[in-house]
């Protein structure tokens, strides 16, 4: 379903990527998924074949310090246009000028980056439940779990684990989807431990307070990218990082970004919700 690629950042780091092959047709542009803070390539693992059936070539990266992608020695590398700078290097690796881009939650912002660092090779945009303006809700919530370093000894504790931290998110996911999801989340390590796929440290630019609400940086970023390029945002209908006032305020800002709400799910949808697959189906045939 998918071939594995491996290179090498600019600062040394051995990274990983997921490459999920189009469906044969007219060529059309490829599709790079970016994923959250705490996740990995494999929230995609049912969007991107299901986006690579209409005919693009979809990359799903796990940027550095998560999932099979090298950890960083300096820990306050773990910042927007250092990843931005990665995907920048898979796009010249690979011979792509251009690009549709899927971000969810830090993977939007990473994409809100390349619209300033790189912006020839963003030819589009979907912006999955993050924007320039945060809600501190959220933030709050996010920042109360990440880098703990948790493991477990079972799958069943695994996902009791994901389930606590965002059940208010799904309220509605079964037990095999929180399974699902731990898996994803987690990797078996040889002495039997179940370890979380990321780096604890990608905490310590949060602990320096680097993971802030808003910006004037990101303002510019947010417009420089939803005003010169075709832009969604998708949000959670039950989000806590993108509320209503946050969603309001992007509108305004770039009257001509296109909207899509999922309902019954908060921060981040997984897009493969039926309202999520509606709209990217959408959006995706209006751009080329």
């Amino acid at each position: 379903m998918y071939s594995e690629i491996s290179y090498t950042s600019d600062d040394g780091l051995r990274l990983y990527a997921r490459d999920y092959p189009a469906a044969s047709g007219a060529a059309r542009l490829p599709v790079i998924c970016i994923h959250g803070l705490t996740r990995n390539s494999a929230d995609f693992e049912d969007v991107a074949p299901w986006i690579a059936a209409q005919g693009r070539r979809v990359i799903a990266v796990d940027v550095r310090g998560r999932g099979n992608s090298d950890y960083d020695p300096k820990p306050d590398r773990y910042t927007p246009m250092v990843y931005a700078n990665d995907v920048v290097k898979l796009a010249r690796d690979l011979g792509i000028e251009r690009a549709v881009f899927i971000g969810t939650s830090m993977g939007g912002l990473i994409t809100m980056t390349l619209a300033v660092r790189k912006s020839s090779l963003v030819a589009a945009a979907v912006l999955n439940d993050v924007g320039p303006a945060l809600s501190e809700r959220g933030l709050s919530r996010i920042r109360g779990y990440t880098g703990k370093g948790e493991a477990f000894t079972s799958w069943q504790q695994a996902a009791d684990y994901i389930k606590g931290i965002n059940d208010v998110a799904f309220p509605d996911n079964s037990a095999q989807e929180w399974e699902r999801w731990a898996r994803r989340a987690f990797r078996e390590e040889r002495d039997g431990r179940l370890a979380l796929r990321y780096d604890p440290n990608i905490a310590v630019p949060i602990r320096a307070n680097k993971l802030k609400a808003t910006s004037l940086a990101a303002h510019f970023a947010f417009r420089r990218l939803a005003r010169r390029r075709p832009t969604m945002l998708v949000r959670g209908g039950l989000s806590d990082l993108i509320e209503p006032e946050q969603a309001g305020a992007m509108r305004a800002a770039a009257p001509g970004m296109r909207y899509a709400e999922v309902p019954g799910v908060g921060h981040a949808p997984m897009l493969s919700e039926p309202a999520a697959l509606e709209a990217l189906r959408s959006f995706l045939d209006s751009v080329d």
